[in-house]
């Protein structure tokens, strides 16, 4: 969008320019300005402090860093580009790694940051304390960080990115600053583009009863513990993965081989077992199946099955059916041989 200027008799658009082309500069200009009202792209936000490294081993600093009413942190990145680089992921390193900071290291970076700007440090507590309008006791910074990214445009792999990480549950804010000459005076357009301030409140509500779906599911998984005796053995808790696995080890201690037991958990077929010639380590087996994922795999030593020649993976991927599983194995065991099993309330 073009910013014109309107007279009586005309109307006239006004040049677009560059932060460069007018010997603005980044932190020098842009930055000292945005501390001053950093409210223009942060609303409700207090600066604690700019230019922030305080972590071993790095280099990199924080243009701006604050902390808003919620008393959440805000990492504010700031590029005079066009394009906005690479600062998303930027962004996220530094939110990373101010998401451990506690509130006395904040009164230290705001307490260095007041006497950088020449005022007095001796209050920094009490200043954040009333921006957060908390007066005494312990405060808590939120564990969520915010990202607030500013710069003149941003290119459409930035936009991308941060479209996808606040659907994953971030907060990320893009502005755009676009300068405009008019005379001897520079206009700055300043614009949120991502989330458009319209529908920053609805996308917000769609997360958050995404959020609600997904804690809902988690809690509606079966849990379900096993109580397991066998003639030689007893496990007073077993999760479902373990319970399934101590049924197959039993079975197959006892000589009913893999491909038996797939027979009669035919649901599963051949996801049931990875195996390899010869007795080998799970690496081996892993490495004669390219493609299959360690982690769907019971890979410990003590969990890998020597039969028939061969060394067994068992897929520790079960469901709903486990039970049903158990129960059909258990019934090809030899019918003398007693085990008992109940789950636990």
């Amino acid at each position: 969008m073009a910013i014109f200027e309107m007279s009586k008799d005309r109307i006239v658009e006004l040049p677009k320019v560059t932060f460069s082309a007018l010997g603005i500069r980044e932190r020098e200009d842009i930055q000292r300005i945005l501390r001053e009202c950093v409210e223009v792209i942060a609303p409700d936000t207090m600066v604690l402090c700019e230019e922030f490294g305080d972590w071993q081993d790095s280099k990199r600093r924080i243009d701006i860093l604050g902390v808003d009413k919620a008393a959440r942190l805000v990492v504010i990145e700031l590029k005079r580009s066009e394009d906005g680089g690479h600062m998303e992921l930027q962004a996220l390193r530094y939110a990373a790694m101010v998401s451990t900071m506690k509130f006395e290291h904040a009164i230290e970076a705001h307490r260095k940051y007041l006497t950088a700007m020449g005022m007095a440090s001796d209050n920094a507590e009490q200043r954040i304390r009333e921006f957060l309008a908390v007066e005494d006791g312990p405060v808590a910074f939120s564990n969520q960080v915010r990202i607030v990214l500013a710069a003149a445009d941003f290119a459409k792999e930035v936009t991308s990115s941060v479209l996808w990480l606040n659907e994953q549950g971030l907060d990320v804010k893009c502005v755009r600053l676009r300068p405009y000459s008019l005379g001897e005076k520079v206009l700055l357009d300043i614009q949120q583009v991502i989330p458009l301030p319209e529908a920053a409140e609805f996308q917000i509500a769609l997360r958050e009863k995404s959020q609600e779906i997904e804690a809902a599911q988690v809690n509606e998984r079966d849990l379900t513990k096993f109580r397991l005796k066998t003639e030689t053995t007893e496990f007073p808790e077993l999760n479902k993965r373990r319970f399934i696995l101590e049924v197959v080890r039993e079975a197959i201690r006892l000589g009913v081989s893999p491909e038996k037991i797939i027979e009669v958990v035919p649901w599963r077929g051949t996801t049931m077992f990875l195996s390899c010639d010869g007795t080998v380590d799970s690496a081996a087996v892993l490495s004669m199946h390219p493609g299959k994922a360690p982690s769907r795999f019971f890979t410990e030593p003590g969990d890998t099955f020597n039969a028939t020649g061969k060394t067994y993976l068992l897929s520790n991927q079960w469901g709903l059916r486990t039970e049903e599983a158990v129960g059909n194995i258990l019934r090809i065991l030899p019918a003398d041989y007693e085990v008992d099993y109940s789950p636990l309330k």
